[in-house]
């Protein structure tokens, strides 16, 4: 039995992780090598030979084959990877959803370490930390030009210990951020009531995802027996594991098939069905999206959008629609590696690769969101990425256009206008009989600034396939 992982944001948690692991160790296979091969193997020892004898201060052989086979992986697209064993320990820890840490998922972008999103409740959270903040040094010590894993042992440690991250924002001078270390049990499941509708946030697909929500639900109608619809709000969810979002799925569906994936042989399909059994009772729902929805809960959104079991409200979401296996090398001895082996499609046939979920009712969080949408000033995409694999469709993300709907002028930011069009869906019925608001246009384009490189998207989470036994 395949144990199956969904990587959101192709990141490093260290709060909150969404990662899968196999417990046997891999076998070699594949075709035979040829003289070439062999030849490229035996340039490589020569390098390696010549950089250990003649770099101008002594090398770690063992540090320095550890990244080739992290390069060789990464060129074949941004979910692909190989995992150290101390990295390989660490993602197991997260798959628990239990770990130690800050609280933080971080990336790398352009040698410099990011912020992914703060853990809810985390040490960062709770300091103020931000999504899109750059983190340089850690406790005085510049991490800028590390990798993400070397980023993270600098940050890591025992639980009770300070440490001092040197944050960089956009319009602040750089600040210090002191944190204490914590054990990280992130509560991924937050819910309440909205009025007559229940609203319950899934943050991650740990191996906790389906009960927690199940649970919550049940609460929710235990002391609300009038409810009449649930928010499921999946914004800024970066993923985790494929059983996960498969059964938290189920949870609305009374059957069919809530996701396939496909590999290189076209006759590799597998495919996961629901089970009869609606926990809401078959009550109305809205699902929140946004571009940090992916992998894993962009499936939960594909399969109930396609059953027209929910309406989708939000913008498009990540487009992260391919599958890691997470494979161990010598029981994990020697580390694993993360293999992108296929792509998953929604019940209708939809690779959402690299294009994403696009809404029922588009509605943009705030007046400047909307301009960015429409300015393509800041992409925040699986499409973003040179080497990201294709839609397998020939289709293409939606480009540059002005969102059906937005703030009105002087609404006030500390609500969530996306939140208060979910549930004037649910109010109304559905998407087509909801009044429309004005669509806000944009103010001009920003100019662009010849050779100045625009933000890079964020990775999403990678769903990774199950391990083989």
């Amino acid at each position: 039995m395949r144990k199956h992982l969904l990587i959101g944001i192709s990141a490093f948690v260290l709060g909150a992780g969404t990662m899968a692991y196999v417990n046997q160790a891999a076998h070699a296979t594949g075709g035979p090598a040829n003289a070439k091969t062999y030849h490229m193997l035996e340039l490589f020892a020569d390098v390696l030979d010549t950089v250990d004898k003649q770099y101008v201060t002594p090398v770690d052989d063992k540090k320095l084959i550890e990244s080739a086979l992290d390069g060789m992986l990464t060129s074949l697209d941004p979910h692909s990877g190989y995992l150290a064993p101390d990295a390989f320990a660490d993602m197991q820890d997260q798959t628990r959803g239990e770990y130690g840490g800050l609280g933080i998922e971080i990336t790398s972008e352009d040698g410099v370490i990011k912020v992914v999103s703060p853990i809810d409740g985390g040490p960062a959270g709770r300091a103020g930390v931000q999504p899109g903040d750059y983190i340089t040094a850690v406790n005085g010590q510049s991490i800028l030009g590390l990798s993400v894993n070397d980023a993270v042992k600098h940050m890591r440690g025992e639980p009770g210990e300070a440490v001092t991250i040197t944050i960089a924002r956009e319009k602040t001078d750089a600040f210090d951020v002191k944190l204490i270390r914590e054990i990280i049990r992130p509560k991924s499941v937050v819910a309440r009531m909205e009025g007559d509708y229940g609203y319950v946030r899934l943050s991650g697909f740990n191996e906790k995802a389906t009960d927690e929500v199940a649970a919550a639900i049940k609460d929710l109608k235990a002391k609300n027996p009038t409810m009449k619809g649930l928010i499921f709000d999946l914004r800024n969810n970066p993923g985790g594991l494929l059983d996960q979002a498969v059964g938290v799925s189920d949870l609305f569906l009374e059957g069919g098939e809530v996701v396939s994936q496909r590999g290189r042989d076209p006759r590799d399909i597998e495919r996961y069905n629901a089970r009869p059994g609606d926990v809401t009772g078959g009550l109305p729902i809205v699902v929140l999206v946004n571009s940090g929805t992916a992998s894993a809960a962009e499936i939960v959104s594909g399969a109930l959008q396609d059953h027209h079991r929910a309406a989708i409200v939000g913008i498009t979401s990540f487009g992260k629609g391919s599958v890691q296996t997470v494979i161990p090398l010598r029981n994990g001895e020697d580390g694993a590696l993360k293999l992108t082996t296929a792509r998953y499609f929604t019940p209708s046939g939809r690779s959402i690769q690299k294009t994403g979920i696009e809404p029922d009712l588009e509605v943009a969080s705030s007046r400047e969101q909307a301009e960015a949408i429409a300015n393509r000033s800041f992409q925040f995409s699986e499409a973003s990425f040179s080497n990201a694999l294709s839609a397998d469709e020939g289709k293409t993300r939606v480009g540059a256009h002005t969102p059906a709907e937005a703030p009105p002028e002087g609404f006030d930011v500390k609500k969530d206008f996306q939140l208060q069009r979910g549930l004037d869906v649910l109010k109304y019925g559905s998407v087509a009989a909801t009044p429309k608001l004005p669509v806000v246009q944009p103010t001009a384009k920003v100019a662009e600034i010849v050779g100045q490189k625009g933000p890079k998207a964020i990775t999403p989470p990678s769903i990774d396939k199950k391990i083989r036994k």
